[in-house]
């Protein structure tokens, strides 16, 4: 299907391949038709006729078992946004149903401003976030809005090298962080991969080109160890029983964009990547997969730590496999096992619901829910986007609650996390938990295997600092959304305590004072906008001059807030400040909301969500505006390789500190399958030399991945 659609240039040539695939009836004759009468005069990048793309994109439907009303609206995708066609028409001359999936695709505008945007990961990540957030917004109401995309975006891909190259690039990055991931959720993985892969090149082209040119090196060696080991698992599934049509064998070499993602995550080089070569077991029915499974077994010797049973226990997205790897002699080799109905659901995933309606599956759309009822909640395009996508690539563990339901989360969920995945009240209300019978801290993180039970209470524990501490995207936007609205009311508060202080007034006089002013709904602000306090002061000032019983020597002028700085802090205060401390019970780092408590010409951080600090503000202690200097230092997360010698972490921690990095936090790699000796480090570096420390780091260190910890963006 790729090559005739890549090598088709005309209408005539698409109309034979739609002809070819589906029976044409009087309605989808009609499209077709409209598609080109609303096209014509129009051209794509390449040269063709317009209407090529549309018609192109219903073949690409078709194949993926699109419903009659799916194909229509694939031929008239364009029509809307790029002709003077509108929504009424297509409702006259087609169909409501219709007319609802063409008006979800038109909602979905891509961005085709020939500027492009800013090379700022922000701004990239804010255009894709939106991007993302139209899709699913636009296909809650009929999920095959998203099918249709991910075809259309599919044939744009496959035909990407009309356009210019940065013009290729931009589209290659929204792919790779938008459609792919979508397409992966849906458990499409043809098309996951077509886009991964081509995206891959045009956005990476060094990394994949290393890559591609080992496969190729290697092709021959590669491709006679797979041949070997097929012959082998034929010649003992024979021999056990199998009959010899029963069965499908099917071999395959990880796609490129896979073998990158690995390497990334385990910080190995290509040869150390176990699943590079793969065979596929293709059998009648579930028990067969665990016959085939002892089969290999008993035959192969198992990595017992690369063993996945995806049959029991599906992926979120339906997926559903056995997974074992096993020696072959000196290579190592992995087997897939699954049923003829699982393998159409994991090339197709959701569209094998039309494509394959006997086969009785069901799309598993629960994620796309709760989407929407985030979507509801959070008006901050970013966090959506990073809820949709944050734990999609990251491998997974299962665990499973007391009564044995079973619950698959990423690798590195809490058990906190886990709270919050089994229901967000259940979060809310955590209060300990045990994990395999044993109680342990909420925060502990959960092993493949773990029982868990979480005892609740009566109210809500709002644990707004653990936010960081959390995996999964889930939890951390849902204490996010209850701790908003706490903060604001702490922002209240706090700004309240800074006014009072200045002024040396009681609470009652001073929100008399801001009420007149009408100031008091907004009052949060003054807690984190140094400039909205010192309007206010010089507004307020005048109550302070005329207040002749309590203030009968002041004068006009006399609160005047002057700007200090200590370090990375920043203070506004009418008084000169000696001396910054920082409370020991909540250890505030740079970037934590913080308050300043003032004592005398002193003044103490802390949290603004600890404990101890919410108390002092309860109880009405004078407080100082604090908040974090602009010149921050960058905080990111480093992945590095070390040669595996005495001393060589010291060296490097060593080599860190010269350069100026200050090491916040430091974990070995500790997975049983890693081969290589890597180390995950959060650094915190000077804003003014970034560039510069990071290129000496890059010079003298294999690093893996380097980027900002809050960056939701998975291209690296």
């Amino acid at each position: 299907m790729i090559q005739e659609v890549k090598s088709c240039k005309s209408i005539e040539q698409a109309k034979k391949l739609l002809y070819y695939k589906i029976e044409f009836d009087e309605s989808i004759e009609k499209a077709l038709n409209f598609c080109i009468f609303y096209h014509e005069g129009q051209y794509r990048k390449s040269g063709e006729e317009y209407a090529v793309h549309p018609i192109l994109v219903a073949y690409i439907v078709a194949n993926y078992g699109g419903d009659k009303e799916m194909i229509i609206a694939a031929l008239l995708h364009d029509v809307v946004e790029d002709t003077e066609c509108t929504i009424e028409q297509i409702k006259d001359e087609f169909s409501q149903s219709v007319a609802n999936l063409v008006e979800g695709l038109t909602k979905i505008v891509e961005i085709r401003d020939e500027n492009l945007a800013p090379s700022n990961l922000g701004v990239k990540l804010a255009n894709s976030a939106l991007s993302f957030r139209k899709m699913l917004v636009a296909s809650i109401k009929d999920v095959r809005v998203l099918v249709i995309k991910l075809c259309d975006r599919m044939h744009n891909i496959l035909t990407i090298k009309a356009l210019r190259p940065e013009k290729q690039k931009r589209i290659a990055e929204e792919t790779l962080v938008v459609y792919a991931p979508i397409a992966h959720r849906l458990g499409i993985s043809t098309i996951k991969n077509v886009l991964e892969d081509i995206s891959f090149s045009i956005v990476m082209p060094k990394e994949y080109e290393k890559i591609d040119n080992y496969l190729q090196e290697h092709s021959q060696q590669l491709q006679l160890k797979l041949n070997h080991f097929i012959s082998q698992i034929h010649t003992l599934l024979i021999n056990n029983g199998f009959i010899d049509n029963s069965f499908d064998l099917q071999k395959r070499i990880k796609h490129h964009y896979s073998i990158y993602l690995k390497m990334q995550r385990k910080g190995i080089s290509i040869e150390e990547v176990l699943d590079l070569l793969a065979i596929r077991i293709i059998v009648e029915k579930p028990l067969e997969c665990y016959r085939a499974l002892g089969v290999i077994h008993l035959n192969f010797s198992p990595l017992i730590s690369r063993f996945k049973d995806y049959i029991a226990v599906p992926k979120e997205n339906g997926y559903q496999t056995i997974h074992t790897t096993v020696f072959d002699d000196k290579s190592i080799i992995e087997a897939q096992v699954r049923t003829y109905d699982m393998h159409k659901s994991a090339e197709y995933g959701l569209a094998a619901h039309w494509k394959y309606k006997e086969s009785g599956l069901s799309p598993k759309l629960e994620w796309l829910q709760e989407l929407q009822e985030e979507h509801k909640e959070n008006e901050d395009i970013q966090e959506f986007y990073e809820y949709a996508t944050n734990d999609l690539y990251s491998e997974d563990i299962s665990v499973f609650s007391p009564k044995g339901d079973i619950f698959t989360l990423p690798k590195g969920t809490t058990a906190l996390d886990f709270a919050y995945i089994v229901h967000t009240e259940v979060g809310n209300h955590a209060k300990e938990v045990y994990v395999n019978k044993q109680k342990v801290p909420l925060l502990t993180k959960l092993k493949n295997g773990d029982i868990v039970n979480v005892v609740t209470s009566d109210k809500p524990i709002y644990r707004c600092s653990w936010i960081n501490s959390l995996k999964t995207s889930k939890a951390r936007n849902a204490i996010s959304l209850n701790c908003r609205q706490k903060t604001r009311e702490i922002n209240q508060k706090v700004a309240i305590n800074i006014l009072s202080t200045i002024f040396h007034v009681r609470e009652g006089r001073l929100l008399a004072w801001l009420r007149k002013e009408k100031f008091y709904k907004k009052i949060d602000k003054a807690a984190v906008d140094s400039q909205f306090l010192k309007d206010i002061v010089s507004v307020l000032n005048k109550y302070s001059k005329n207040d002749k019983i309590f203030f009968p020597i002041l004068k006009i002028g006399q609160h005047k807030i002057k700007k200090q700085k200590f370090d990375h802090l920043v203070f506004y205060a009418d008084f000169s400040i000696s001396n910054v401390l920082f409370d020991y019970c909540c250890h505030p780092k740079i970037g934590d909301d913080i308050v300043a408590f003032k004592k005398g010409s002193n003044v103490t951080i802390h949290h603004k969500l600890c404990e101890k600090a919410i108390k002092l503000i309860e109880d009405k202690t004078p407080m100082v505006f604090v908040k974090w200097a602009r010149d921050l230092p960058n905080k990111t997360k480093i992945i590095v390789t070390l040669e595996n010698r005495r001393g060589s972490l010291a060296a490097f921690l060593t080599f860190l500190a010269k350069v100026g990095i200050n090491v916040i936090s430091i974990e070995l790699g500790n997975d049983e399958e890693q081969l290589a000796d890597f180390f995950e480090l959060i650094v915190e570096i000077p804003s003014n030399n970034y560039d510069k420390i990071t290129r000496q780091l890059k010079e003298k260190y294999k690093t893996i991945e380097l980027f900002g910890v809050n960056n939701s963006n998975k291209v690296r």
